[in-house]
């Protein structure tokens, strides 16, 4: 096992150098990776059909080009991101200079996963380096083809001395959240998650947790059925189910249940065919033991299977599968799926889904399909979740604008464009105080010895009251205020 701490302790000596601070280091070090991904497609396709048997598309789509997509936002935006931000003054700091001054962490830590192997590794990675942070990034080992093209590639083209790749399993990540980082990101189950968060806990380290849990659906029996199962299918099993915003379980009336599942049999055959096992369009999970699990699971459950259920070790396949008559204690609903399992559980109306919903875990994401307005609003304002959407799955995860994590026990913190890059960065406020005549007399009344005929003066002075924004106004506010400090001190 490698020296950790030692490799932890030269990044952050790398770190105090200012190496990874200076603007244009980071965008050689973005374009760098983008250079790596147009590259070496070819080579990180193939780790992507090894792990999880990823049809390309799914690959470019999911996780190659998004990646490209957010290189090319960061490198957008980040001259102006990492510009000093002015704020608004009080009365008593009108001839001062105040504002936010984005700076780096320091050296962090990222864990990723296993299910979009590429994508949730470097995805946070690159507002790290936007940042101007060291990292040392930790691909998930259950996608070890896809972990040993990272180890491979990465240092061919980036700073090897402040970008670093720790491959491993359990033991090389326990060994590494022993030492002190600066701040953490890991992308996973809630279980591990807290025991990283226990972890950076102990040096008090920030951190982001981007964990999963049950998100469910709620379809009622407004608008266009076939287009809700689709989009409904679609985000559950593509990946096999294997995506942490996966619907996991749907809420819907007995009457709408009856006319969905003729619909998702439908679309089941004409994606993947009778036969979903010789499908190209249609990934494996990503090991034995996940499968046995998933197994497990479904050998128990007391609802009935009404769409797919074979599985066959041999190829870490299993098809997509419904299972209607599900109650709230049954196998399928124990804990987060993490497969191509979808039960149904039948709910009499709106109220009795929120309920259900409320009742349990905050989930990362919550799917309502609707066109009725007031079931929107009800949803919105009655529920929490780590997103919402309407009519759709997963696709909110495509808008870089809205930030992504979860809420509770599906995570804490959230990344996505400008929210990734404030999530790396410490905003240090910052206050330049005049030490001209003039400042000093507007801040000589906070000094001993006090008088309290002065407090009615003070209070008013200090009131937290909106300025005028143009500058020669505030020039001319301070002048005034420079008058009636000077003569109210000279009259007292």
């Amino acid at each position: 096992m490698a020296d950790f701490h030692n490799l932890v302790e030269d990044l952050r000596s790398t770190f105090d150098t200012g190496r990874s601070k200076n603007i244009e280091w980071r965008i050689e070090q973005l374009k760098g990776i983008d250079r790596m991904l147009v590259e070496n497609e070819a080579t990180f396709l193939a780790a992507l059909k090894s792990d999880l048997n990823k049809p390309t598309q799914d690959a470019c789509m999911g996780e190659i080009d998004f990646l490209k997509n957010d290189v090319i936002s960061i490198l957008r935006h980040i001259r102006e991101w990492t510009k000093d931000q002015f704020c608004e003054k009080s009365p008593l700091t009108l001839l001062d200079t105040v504002f936010v001054h984005p700076e780096p962490f320091g050296t962090v830590l990222v864990i990723g996963a296993w299910n979009f192997p590429l994508h949730l590794t470097l995805a946070p990675v690159l507002p790290a380096i936007a940042a101007g942070n060291c990292v040392i990034l930790k691909p998930s080992e259950i996608s070890p083809a896809t972990a040993k093209a990272m180890e491979e590639l990465i240092p061919k083209y980036v700073d090897s001395k402040c970008i670093k790749v720790v491959c491993g399993g359990v033991p090389e990540t326990t060994e590494l959240l022993k030492e002190k980082f600066d701040y953490i990101f890991y992308t996973g189950s809630t279980m591990v998650g807290k025991i990283v968060g226990a972890a950076a806990n102990k040096h008090l380290t920030p951190c982001t947790l981007e964990l999963g849990g049950k998100s469910p659906a709620f379809v009622d029996d407004s608008g266009n059925l076939e287009y809700k199962v689709k989009r409904l299918c679609w985000g559950k099993f593509n990946n096999s189910g294997q995506i942490c915003v996966a619907p996991d379980y749907v809420l819907c009336s007995k009457e709408v249940e009856k006319k969905m599942i003729p619909i998702m049999k439908k679309i089941v055959k004409e994606w993947y065919s009778e036969n979903p096992e010789i499908s190209k369009d249609y990934c494996r999970i990503v090991s034995n033991r996940h499968l046995d699990r998933l197994q497990g699971m479904l050998s128990t459950t007391n609802g009935n299977v009404v769409v797919g259920g074979r599985s066959n070790p041999d190829d870490k396949f299993m098809e997509p599968t419904v299972v209607t008559g599900v109650g709230l204690d049954d196998s399928t609903m124990k804990e987060e799926i993490f497969g191509p399992i979808l039960p149904i559980i039948n709910v009499e109306s709106t109220e009795a889904a929120i309920k259900i919903i409320n009742s349990r875990d905050k989930p990362l994401a919550l799917y309502v399909f609707t066109d009725r307005e007031n079931v929107q609003e009800m949803f919105k304002k009655q529920t929490s979740s780590g997103g919402l959407v309407f009519n759709d799955t997963i696709m909110h995860l495509s808008v870089e604008e809205l930030p992504f994590g979860g809420v509770g026990a599906s995570g804490m913190g959230a990344y996505h464009g400008k929210h990734g890059f404030d999530t790396f960065t410490h905003m240090k406020p910052v206050l330049k105080k005049d030490l001209g005549w003039l400042g000093e007399k507007i801040g000589e009344i906070r000094y001993p010895p006090y008088d309290d005929k002065m407090i009615n003066f003070i209070r008013n002075l200090t009131k937290n009251r909106a300025l005028p924004g143009l500058g020669w106004l505030k020039t001319g506010a301070v002048f005034f205020l420079g008058i009636a400090v000077g003569s109210a001190v000279h009259h007292f």
